[in-house]
Order: C-alpha cells, then structure tokens, then sequence
C-alpha cells in the first residue's frame, strides 16, 4: 500500500489500529478517573492539597502516551521510501532436463506411466535443487527447447506441466539429437559456466551418431546424467485416439505386441566418461537423492549479476520515537 509517497510494507497489520486506539481511550478514562478522585478528595482546592498532582502534567503524559503508541503502530506497518541500488551475484549451475517425449513414454510399467512419472521425478529434483538455471527440451525423433534456462522455477513448472499426452512424438527415439541440441544451447551460455544435462527416457534408441554428438559434449564440457524409466521385463506401448481414448497397443509388421523395455546399456554408455551417472528411476526418493548429491558436489558457476532496486526501511525512525515518548511519559 502506498499514501503521501511512502510504501507500506506490512500494511496487512492495519487491523492493529483498533489496538492502538482502544490503548489511548483506555489511558484517557485512567487519566479522567484520576482527576475526578482528586476533584473529589480535594474539592476545588485540589491543586493546593494534592500538591503531587499536576493537571498539566497528566495531558503532557497523556500526548507522549498517544505519540509512542501511533509511532509504534505506523513502525509495525514497515514504512519505505528512498530507493537504493543493489548488486546480488547469483551463482549456481546451468542444469538442462531432457524429457523423452516418443510413444514408448505412455507404456505403463511406471505408475501411472512412464512419462508422468518422469515429470514427477523432476519436480522432486527441482524441490531438491537451489540456486540453479534449470531449462526443459523434449525430445523424440527430433528436439526442440520448451523452456529456455531460467531461475524462475514457477515457469519452469508451467512448461513442465504442460507436457502430456497430446505432446507425445509419432517419431522413434534419437538420443543424438538431444545432447546435440543440448551442446546448441549451452553454446549460447558464458564460458566457465558448469552445464549439465539430466536425460530422462527409457533408453531406447535409434540414433545413428550417438558417438559422435557424445565426443562433441565432452569438449563442450557437457555433463550427462542419464535416469532411465521403465522395467527390465518391459511393458506394451498403449494407443490413443484423436479424442484420447485408448485404441489397443502397438504392434509390430508380424502382428505382435511390441513390449517396451528400459535399456540400462544404452543410458550408462552414454553418462559414462562425462562427469556424470546413471540412475534408473525408482519409486522411493533414493534416485533424485543420489543425483543431487552430485550435482552438488559440482562447483557452481557465476551468473549474470543482477541489479535489484529496493527500497530503504524507515521504521526504526518511529521506534525511537515511541521509545523516547514512552520514556518521557514514565519519567513524568
């Protein structure tokens, strides 16, 4: 809230008036009921008799009451004016999440499925995390940037969200194509930044220079940490119709149902020599744990700084003020 130029902070603590005031009307009947009991044990030679009672001095008493009690209430209500200029260093790592968006996402060996509880897994790792850029690229046949590196995690979630069904690729899974357009973003990033990409698929792959774009990451500085989703016994790739609605599973040229399965060979060979691990996606928390733990071992990087402008507190003016009159009304 702001009035007469000044911003108040805490002005949600405005109901304390009634407070404030109930206090001072409380002090003024005390004040009165004094004054009639003096009137009435003295008559109108009062001011001779009692002579420790002064009626000047209790409407002095009374108005530095009244001060300390509205200065305390408006240093309750936080004022601010007078703009300063700070420079906050922001420092962390830049992580990339490679969401795998093919059919074989849907298969359902993962509750509810595999890619639901890939997102799941993520928002973990984000609730986990501090401090980092996290960006979101999806990926199936080929990949594309969903939310650009950012420390804004609320949009990040946004983005995240937004990934279901209707999202999912018609096109078969390239690993190579993730890490290359990982290796493309980065690249736009400033240097000595610690860049990580975190793949998150069942590991089927049809890429067919996986080696190469690998050994490109590696002197790009890319770290790639790979979490694989699935089982090893594997599950049918369920179908959907326009409307969503299941329409039986995919079947292969001989009329088979094609069962997925998680290739852990695959996803280890390609975390394997860059600086990071491979962790298949388990329902306790044990896997976004033993990724945090590397990545926080990882030296953080420096941002770009940021400059913030906030305003100056001035809400200790009115403390010492309510402390000095307060002072004065006990003293008097």
């Amino acid at each position: 809230m702001i009035s007469f130029g000044i911003t108040w902070a805490a002005s949600h603590y405005f109901w304390t008036v009634i407070l404030v005031g109930s206090a001072i009307a409380f002090f003024i009947y005390r004040q009165h009921a004094v004054h009639s009991v003096v009137r009435a044990l003295g008559g109108k030679w009062h001011s001779l008799l009692i002579r420790n009672f002064n009626q000047t001095r209790q409407y002095t008493k009374l108005f530095f009451f009244a001060l300390g009690c509205i200065a305390l209430f408006l240093a309750l209500l936080r004022p601010q004016w007078g703009k300063k200029e700070q420079i906050i260093k922001q420092q962390g790592r830049d992580i990339l999440i490679a969401l795998d968006i093919s059919k074989s996402m849907l298969a359902q060996d993962c509750d509810p499925n595999r890619l639901e509880f890939a997102k799941k897994k993520i928002r973990a790792l984000l609730h986990e995390l501090e401090s980092e850029r996290v960006g979101l690229l999806l990926f199936s046949g080929a990949a594309f940037v969903q939310c650009p590196l950012t420390s804004d995690y609320g949009a990040f979630h946004m983005f995240l969200d937004h990934v279901d069904v209707e999202t999912i690729s018609s096109g078969s899974t390239a690993l190579d194509s993730a890490v290359q357009e990982s290796i493309r973003l980065f690249s736009h990033t400033p240097k000595g930044n610690n860049k990580l990409l975190l793949v998150c698929t069942d590991g089927e792959d049809f890429s067919s220079n996986l080696s190469a774009v690998k050994k490109q990451a590696e002197e790009q500085g890319v770290r790639i940490f790979t979490m694989g989703f699935g089982t090893n016994e594997g599950a049918p790739i369920p179908l959907y119709d326009a409307q969503g609605n299941p329409a039986g599973h995919q079947k292969d040229r001989q009329g088979k149902v094609v069962i997925s399965q998680r290739n852990d060979d695959t996803l280890q060979s390609l975390a394997q020599g860059l600086g990071g691990v491979y962790v298949p996606a388990v329902v306790s928390a044990d896997d976004i744990k033993h990724i945090t733990s590397r990545v926080k071992q990882i030296e953080k990087g420096h941002f770009e700084d940021k400059k913030m402008h906030q305003l100056y507190d001035r809400y200790p003016w009115f403390v010492f003020v309510a402390l000095c009159s307060f002072l004065i009304e006990w003293i008097l």
